[in-house]
């Protein structure tokens, strides 16, 4: 075996190790980077150090930057291992390639390319215009899926939507005479305010808000991977009219056509909405196909009967032939509860692909 094959493999293996730890990294910026995309930067220089860097609040630092300041002198000749593509273009902070270029990388590793139309390839071709090597592709899989929010909506101009549901283990939401709390334990709560925490907006029913007056803020998720948003709470969305002096406001009020409703809120920004319910809610965006990732928490817990208020409000499938079906995606234990995620077999709605 030549020692050529050894130091391409040893490269590859270097390669994977470093863009794993960029992916960590980008995961610390999950909560305070949008509508930027989140990303991770490692720098390894050519003695074997290795700095890191995330994407800081719209307006800071980006990860490339992030890392080349911590890494100091020693980016000169290194290789910088990023996420997604460098950007090249003036924004709220100047290009990331110039400080690439400024720094004297010699080599930038890329996840996978930006489908923004401001970048689309353009970092790339600026770093190679400058004498960097670039590759790209390395743990494309894994960036991809990290991204997928974002992906959506540079692509297509809506939110990533997750509808979050809870209920007994027999699938039920709410008893015949309307009580509902708590059906899940507070774990499995908690949990549900880190979704809230990696959201942009929240949106509910206007039934929700006069039956239950929840505020939707983000209160009591304690994952300590998941960086609080600074004392920003998620944009709260209304399907409907609020009633004045509900705990919701102030929020926005929206109706009409959800498609339309998604194109608004993605023009302004939201790149992830939870979509909270209630049932009626939850059955509109699930039949209209709009749903790309569905989060079920599961009690322990059992009604026993026909009459408890199930997931969705409306009609169903009235043929076995007309099943929604899609796959699992995560099964964990959460408390005593479990939480299901599920996706569609296909990308929901039109133009939705991510």
């Amino acid at each position: 075996m030549s020692s050529e094959t050894i130091d391409d493999r040893r490269l590859e293996a270097i390669d994977r190790e470093c863009m794993t730890r960029a992916i960590a990294a980008a995961a610390r910026a999950r909560c305070v980077a949008p509508p930027n995309p989140w990303v991770g930067a490692v720098v390894r220089s050519l003695d074997g150090q290795v700095f890191e860097g995330s994407t800081g609040r719209p307006g800071g630092d980006h990860a490339e930057v992030a890392a080349i300041v911590s890494a100091g002198a020693e980016a000169a000749g290194a290789t910088l291992y990023v996420t997604l593509e460098p950007c090249g273009h003036h924004g709220r902070t100047p290009p990331c390639t110039e400080a690439i270029v400024e720094a004297g990388i010699a080599r930038v590793v890329v996840g996978i390319e930006d489908p923004d139309a401001l970048v689309a390839g353009r970092g790339i071709e600026r770093l190679l215009a400058a004498g960097v090597k670039v590759d790209v592709g390395v743990q494309a899989e894994q960036v991809t899926n990290q991204l997928r929010p974002y992906l959506k909506h540079r692509r297509t101009g809506r939110p990533w939507v997750v509808l979050k549901l809870a209920a007994s283990t027999d699938g039920g939401t709410a008893a015949p005479n309307g009580t509902s709390q708590w059906i899940t334990s507070p774990a499995a709560r908690a949990d549900g305010h880190r979704l809230r925490a990696e959201s942009d907006a929240i949106l509910v029913g206007a039934g929700t808000i006069r039956r239950d007056d929840p505020s939707l803020t983000v209160r009591d998720h304690h994952d300590p991977a998941v960086p609080e948003r600074g004392g920003l709470d998620p944009r709260r969305i209304v399907l409907g009219a609020a009633p004045p002096g509900a705990a919701v406001h102030p929020c926005t009020e929206v109706q009409g056509d959800l498609g339309q409703v998604l194109d608004r809120l993605g023009g302004e920004g939201v790149v992830q909405l939870l979509v909270e319910g209630g049932a009626a809610v939850a059955g509109e965006f699930h039949r209209a196909g709009l749903v790309d990732r569905y989060v079920i928490y599961l009690a322990p817990a059992l009604f026993g009967g026909s009459d408890a208020r199930g997931l969705f409000g409306g009609h169903g499938a009235f043929d076995i032939a007309e099943l929604w079906r899609g796959r699992f995606t995560s099964v964990e234990r959460v408390g005593d509860d479990l939480r299901v995620e599920l996706e569609p077999l296909r990308e929901p709605g039109p133009d939705q692909g991510a």
